[in-house]
């Protein structure tokens, strides 16, 4: 549907009227559609038929051109790995030459290297002595230090499994099939064992990371996704940016399951000047406010929590409110900064502390909107040009700041935020979020150091939603778990520059070359002041 061309006189109040009219109902029959089509899907799905395919656009399409390239400069992806941080002894073989002619003398030898992979299964096979003891008593003699206690498997069979199945994501049932092509003796149960049991060590070590970064960060990403558990819809949150990156799983996203996630494996509740802070920001009565504050102050475990709720009596409206203040307040107890910031795409959950936007999550409805007429199309365009020039700026005052450009900037924002428009449902409301979020948008004016969207976040967790569709849902608790722990170790070797390799086969074999990933962390954000928490300003 295309409207005919209104002029600047003929637009009347009574027109303007009946264009943001027509622009609401178009919204709205845009997103019924979208409904109707979704409905249809899954009632073919449900009657055995196929949905309506989703065709992708053609590839035939010729690329975009590269940008011009500086004098010297070379292509992206073409740069060369060092071989010298390869640090390994060549095992030589002389090659002479075959039948050399008469009267011919050696010249020496010339070098040529060929990279080769021997993958094969041993089985080691130990001959422990018995022996006996003038009292009578029978003794073993104890396997080496590198054998796994209680594991017919050893440490570097065990490092690649765990490697196959969350570095390379190789499904059980490939990875088992692989494994018997070499002639490893290991059956299903055994291997899910080993991707699953006695893991205490890694799980403690992922609660250390997530303790190290909250602690001494100045801002993380969130962000969660659908992790199916047990047959059962469930979420996955990810906490993290550029020093690590900590998944949890969990059977919802509310408020109250994020601070929960923040607190990690502390199981406690606390009512301090935070708790009351937030539950008057809630609006809690006051009543109840002195109620819950008369009281003890600390509770260990969620059923101690809901015990003195119950005995208080509080409203179940209440209820999660509380909760949340009760959870909030233990948090700088934990070491999590009142000022650290929360980077998010908007999700209300994730708005604490010191709460940041991300500007691509702002602008994205404006490319989603399906333009009814000319005169609309460019609205939405010369919308989105003026958001984006803004955006470089921010962009550019956050790689150098400048005092002087921060007010301007602010000005720009209400300028931009502040225009009236006749759509008032198609770029009206994506205005009203901006005023709506403008202090999470332009946090970036005092933390510099805040990236202005979460793509960074979003890429850690696509790694587990990659996961997610490859190996499906968790069927355990103890699946679950291990999936996240792993997931989390993983990317943040990636981030410190560990490989991961190594830190498995240091961690399985009790090594101890690798450090602590925790330990990495607060050393490199010592080595970046850009990542150094700030300090929380007194009330």
């Amino acid at each position: 549907m295309e409207l005919p061309p209104i002029s600047e006189a003929e637009r009347t109040p009574a027109v303007v009227a009946l264009l943001a009219v027509v622009d609401t109902l178009l919204q709205r029959i845009q997103v019924l559609e979208e409904t109707v089509e979704k409905l249809r899907d899954e009632i073919a799905i449900l009657k055995g038929q196929k949905p309506k395919p989703q065709i992708a656009p053609s590839r035939l399409e010729k690329p975009p051109p590269n940008p011009p390239r500086a004098e010297g400069e070379k292509r992206p992806g073409s740069e060369k790995r060092s071989k010298k941080t390869i640090a390994r002894k060549p095992i030589e073989v002389i090659v002479d030459y075959p039948d050399p002619p008469a009267g011919a003398v050696s010249n020496g030898y010339e070098p040529y290297d060929v990279e080769e992979l021997e993958i094969k299964g041993t089985l080691m096979r130990y001959l422990r002595q018995r022996i006996m003891t003038p009292d009578g008593r029978t003794l073993l003699a104890p396997l080496p230090a590198d054998v796994i206690p209680g594991s017919h498997f050893g440490p570097t069979l065990t490092c690649f499994i765990l490697y196959q199945y969350h570095q390379c994501h190789v499904t059980q049932p490939l990875l088992l099939e692989q494994l018997h092509e070499y002639e490893i003796n290991i059956s299903p149960g055994q291997l899910s064992n080993i991707l699953t049991e006695k893991k205490e060590e890694f799980h403690a070590e992922k609660a250390e990371v997530r303790q190290a970064g909250l602690a001494v960060s100045s801002y993380v990403g969130v962000d969660d996704t659908g992790a199916r558990h047990d047959g059962k819809n469930g979420f996955c949150t990810v906490i993290c940016n550029e020093l690590f990156a900590a998944f949890e799983s969990t059977d919802s996203k509310s408020r109250v399951n994020f601070l929960k996630v923040l607190r990690g494996d502390c199981q406690g509740y606390a009512i301090n000047e935070i708790a009351l802070a937030y539950w008057k920001k809630q609006q809690m009565p006051q009543e109840w406010v002195e109620k819950l504050s008369a009281g003890p102050l600390c509770f260990v475990g969620d059923d101690a929590w809901q015990a003195y709720l119950s005995e208080m009596g509080l409203a179940e409206r209440l209820v999660k409110t509380a909760t949340e203040g009760a959870l909030l307040a233990l948090l700088p107890e934990l070491g999590v900064s009142a000022e650290l910031v929360i980077l998010s795409d908007g999700a209300p959950q994730f708005d604490l502390l010191v709460h940041a936007s991300c500007w691509v999550h702002i602008e994205r409805p404006l490319a989603r909107i399906i333009p009814y007429n000319e005169a609309h199309r460019l609205a939405v365009e010369q919308m989105r040009q003026e958001i984006w020039e803004l955006y470089r700026d921010l962009k550019a005052y956050r790689e150098k700041p400048e005092p002087t450009a921060k007010a301007s900037l602010e000005v720009r924002f209400d300028a931009l935020a502040g225009q009236s428009t006749v759509y008032t449902t198609s770029i009206g409301q994506v205005l009203k979020a901006m005023r709506d979020h403008r202090a999470d948008l332009l946090r970036v004016l005092e933390r510099p150091a805040v990236p202005l969207h979460n793509n960074g976040t979003e890429s850690d967790i696509r790694e587990y939603v990659k996961k997610r569709k490859i190996s499906g849902s968790t069927r355990s608790d103890e699946g679950r778990r291990c999936r996240d722990t792993f997931a989390s170790l993983k990317k943040t070797c990636r981030k410190l520059g560990v490989s991961f390799w190594a830190f498995l086969i240091d961690r399985i074999r009790g090594v101890g070359k690798v450090p602590r990933l925790g330990d990495l962390i607060r050393q490199k954000a010592a080595e970046a002041p850009s990542l150094k928490p700030v300090a929380a300003v007194p009330a």
